[in-house]
């Protein structure tokens, strides 16, 4: 058989760790490693040392592997009473900043915030939420100057605005890390987004609608705001695919829901009344519900091929009812528990996370596997 000469030389490193650095305490042998010494040992970052040890994902399993069969044969363990007592004399506050009132996706990504908060209490981490209504940019603008005052960081849904990113960059000045959650925004310094990527939403969304017609489609999209990035991203995607893959798809209109159901409805039924030829909906964001009523009010003998976003109690209901064929997850939960676990790794360590993009998985939901 073959000799491993990568494996043969981390074996030979950990021999020459144990007998070098092994200590005796009480009268046991006990191997006082560190997440330094085992980066060292494994060739990997120490973040991603940490992101394995801590259970935090985003670390291929061949990695995952070398770095706790590392720690195992060393004897790592974490030193979580220095970590909470560390904490506890900095008292660290983490503020969350929503955009979500009347919005259903947001009700895991806040349960992640508040599972977060849960595991993090014995650290003396205080965790702070504040939501809003709607895209109104000089109510988050004052809601981030409130919540800036008093956390050593700030996690916010943000207004893709100028004004929204200048007030990153000042908090940021001020010494607050900052961190977008479920979408992004352009031209700002913020430490880390965590969400789904967008693009590739919109490229998964037109693909399922290119099955589901036969590539032949008349189409409206319904979209949140132009005023969030994550939508217009979605949006490029989808028309990304279509012009390249599907001819035949001819592009009607864009709406606005602004994630609220009476104005979906009311957008909805415009765009049924301008276009009547209309047989296909991307549905890009949230209003899901009143989009769907509109079509079952509108356009009663007939079945529109629709695909939306999130699986919420209103999506799985209209899906059991044959008006939505399918919808894109975006693990809403992870975001917010993902987001918050990030930030308190960094106000601890004082190192900011080893990238800037924490993506969660797109994956596809049909009434099948709901």
């Amino acid at each position: 058989m073959p000799v491993d000469r990568k494996g043969a030389k981390h074996y030979h490193k950990i021999i020459e760790y144990v007998l070098v650095h092994i200590k005796f305490v009480s009268g046991f042998g006990v191997i006082m490693a560190t997440i330094k010494q085992i980066s060292e040992l494994s060739g990997v970052s120490r973040g991603t040392v940490d992101r394995v040890l801590n259970g935090r994902g985003h670390v291929s399993p061949e990695k995952e592997r070398l770095v706790r069969s590392i720690a195992q044969q060393v004897g790592y363990t974490p030193n979580r009473a220095g970590k909470a007592l560390a904490a506890r004399k900095k008292s660290y506050s983490i503020g969350v900043l929503l955009a979500s009132e009347g919005n259903p996706f947001f009700s895991e990504v806040i349960r992640g915030v508040h599972e977060a908060e849960r595991e993090l209490h014995d650290y003396g981490v205080k965790v702070g939420l504040r939501t809003q209504k709607g895209y109104d940019v000089a109510a988050q603008l004052a809601a981030m100057d409130a919540m800036g005052e008093d956390v050593n960081a700030l996690i916010l849904n943000p207004i893709n605005d100028p004004a929204v990113a200048e007030k990153i960059n000042a908090l940021s000045d001020r010494g607050v890390q900052m961190y977008t959650l479920n979408t992004d925004i352009e031209g700002c310094r913020r430490l880390c987004y965590v969400g789904s990527d967008y693009f590739e939403g919109g490229r998964i969304a037109c693909g399922m609608l290119g099955l589901l017609t036969g590539g032949v489609a008349n189409v409206g999209i319904l979209t949140g705001s132009v005023h969030i990035l994550g939508h217009k991203q979605r949006i490029n995607g989808f028309l990304d695919v279509m012009y390249k893959k599907y001819p035949q798809f001819r592009f009607l209109s864009i709406m606005e829901t602004e994630d609220d159901d009476m104005v979906g409805f009311e957008s909805t039924r415009k765009m049924l009344t301008d276009y009547p030829e209309l047989d296909t909906i991307f549905l890009a964001a949230a209003g899901v519900y009143g989009v769907c009523r509109a079509v079952q009010s509108f356009l009663p003998e007939r079945r529109l091929h629709i695909v939306s976003f999130d699986h919420i109690p209103q999506t799985e209901e209209l899906m059991r009812a044959g008006l939505i064929q399918a919808t894109i997850c975006q693990q809403p939960f992870a975001q917010g528990y993902e987001a918050v676990k990030l930030a308190f790794n960094s106000l601890m360590t004082g190192v900011p996370p080893e990238e800037d993009q924490f993506i969660v998985k797109n994956d596809i939901r049909i009434l099948e596997n709901l």
